[in-house]
């Protein structure tokens, strides 16, 4: 499971996964609003999305696939409901990584986007993380934190 806010790298990791293991399955929340709404920028109805992200984590299952779910999941209550069906479907080992990138980054990427997340969409978001940033305690067997900032600081 992915984590991190629009422009924190998240789907460049998850290309970078794939690469290394092709046999990955690749779920990923904009995909899937492109395929069911002709654009990953409309944000459609939420229970059409979430009704394919499950069919595709039964699928991963089904085919004893390993699973990327590359999506925001900015709020502790998706990340809780995302870890409770993915259990309840049979997966047994579930790792969240979390890209804690810098704000003014994300914002500065996102900026050149073709379909630009809203500001204050992130500026939310960055609040859920910072106010309930990820843990092992929402159900997560394992937490990996890359935190970008080293790159642009002096630590």
């Amino acid at each position: 499971m992915l984590i991190g806010l629009p422009g924190s790298g998240k789907s460049t990791l998850a290309k970078e996964l794939l690469i290394e293991c092709p046999q990955r399955q690749l779920i990923s929340s904009d995909a899937i609003r492109g395929q069911l709404f002709g654009d990953e920028a409309i944000q459609g109805v939420w229970m059409r999305v979430w009704r394919e992200i499950q069919r595709q984590l039964h699928q991963a299952v089904t085919t004893h696939s390993t699973a990327i779910y590359d999506a925001t999941n900015a709020p502790r209550r998706n990340r809780r409901e995302v870890i409770y069906t993915a259990r309840e479907l049979g997966f047994t080992h579930i790792t969240g990584m979390w890209l804690d990138t810098p704000i003014w980054l994300c914002l500065a990427r996102n900026k050149k986007r073709l379909n630009p997340v809203p500001e204050e969409v992130i500026f939310r978001m960055h609040r859920q993380l910072r106010d309930a940033p990820p843990s092992l305690e929402e159900g997560l067997d394992e937490l990996v934190w890359f935190s970008p900032a080293r790159e642009y600081c002096n630590f």
